[in-house]
């Protein structure tokens, strides 16, 4: 077979095509190979037991191989092709992060490789396999954390571009994640002075009945999905300090009213579970050189029946407002888990007028007489 083999940092492809067989038909395919010049680098693009290679090989329709830091791709020349770009992306990923990588960065790639094929000729995308596509927020602990779809990217660039954003979508998709992640990065780079937190205390269909505590401790367990964010984007210690000398504020959405925020990143999450009236009011609460995010899923409301969202209000009211951006993350968006995306999709399936098999087949109609 022509080709040689290379000894780089993104690998040599060593590529070979042939007819192959099937459905009755002829298709092309193409052998690549890459040879990485780093083992850690490469195991740590391969995974645990190989288990990026093999998400790869589900995702693209491909076959692959790994040995050492040698690898061998097969299969249709469009999907070989794309593979190798994803394995030489994610290879320079780490060599400059140096860190493990999870399946989200590796679904990541490959949304990103789809993109930049798109965006880019394809010369210009084989020389620069890890040129930027996807935008991305960086933080001291942190570093640089990229988006992973094109949805993620439309929420930082307009999270970057507007005073005001909402995003809306199934759990899973970064939208409460991504948004603290900026905040913070606003936040130690001096854009603002403080970071608000905010959060209506409506419980899941249970009632948790009296919470002990102060106001922080009482409105904690309602705000744990934040403070696991904030963690995974700051020190401890650098939270804990924060949050003891009001950089870092508590604050639950019935103390708002009255306030005007200046200088600060306000974040306002499940906010599906507001009622109009404290929507309007957190709305205006938005002072000089603030910020303010608003993240919820209209799908999860959680309020009385009868009672409006606020969100959902809000998002139809304030539609073609200057200085308001939306992001709109659909079930494909969801980067948690694979399984995560299965269900929601099928609960936006039986959402779409599937009936309820709890409920059983409709009544038969008697026949009029």
């Amino acid at each position: 077979m022509p080709g040689s083999e290379g000894s780089s940092g993104r690998g040599g492809p060593l590529r070979g095509r042939g007819p192959a067989a099937r459905a009755g038909g002829l298709i092309e395919t193409e052998e690549v190979s890459l040879t990485f010049d780093d083992n850690r680098l490469a195991s740590l693009v391969f995974g645990q037991y190989d288990q990026n290679v093999a998400h790869i090989e589900r995702r693209l329709g491909v076959t692959a191989t790994a040995l050492g830091n040698h690898l061998v791709v097969k299969g249709g020349v469009e999907a070989a092709e794309k593979a190798r770009k994803v394995f030489e992306r994610l290879y320079a990923r780490v060599r400059a992060s140096g860190l493990p990588l999870t399946l989200g960065d590796v679904d990541g790639a490959i949304q990103e490789t789809t993109q930049q094929g798109n965006l880019f000729p394809a010369a210009e995308v084989s020389a620069e396999p890890d040129r930027a596509v996807f935008d991305q927020i960086a933080t001291r602990k942190r570093g640089a954390v990229r988006a992973r779809n094109a949805a993620q990217d439309s929420y930082i660039k307009a999270l970057r571009s507007h005073e005001l954003v909402f995003a809306e979508g199934p759990a899973g998709t970064g939208k409460t994640w991504l948004a603290v992640g900026h905040a913070v990065s606003l936040l130690e780079q001096g854009h603002v002075e403080r970071l608000i937190l905010s959060r209506p205390a409506v419980e899941a269909g249970e009632r948790l009945g009296f919470l002990p505590g102060d106001m922080r401790e009482k409105v904690d367990p309602y705000l744990r999905p934040i403070y696991d964010a904030l963690y995974d984007f700051m020190e401890s210690r650098h939270v804990d300090r924060s949050l003891q000398t009001g950089i870092i504020e508590i604050a639950p959405l019935a103390f708002m009213r009255g306030r005007t925020l200046t200088n600060a990143v306000v974040l306002l999450d499940e906010a599906q579970n507001t009622t109009s009236m404290q929507m309007k009011m957190f709305l205006t609460r938005l002072g000089e050189n603030s910020r303010m995010i608003i993240t919820g899923d209209p799908s999860q409301i959680d309020l009385p029946p009868g009672q409006k969202s606020g969100l959902v209000e809000a998002v139809r009211v304030l539609d073609g407002v200057e200085g308001i951006g939306r992001v709109t993350f659909r079930d494909v968006d969801v980067v948690r888990h694979d399984l995560v995306r299965r269900i929601v999709t099928a609960y936006e399936a039986a959402s779409h007028g599937e009936p309820d098999a709890d409920r059983g087949p409709p009544p038969r109609r008697r026949p009029l007489s």
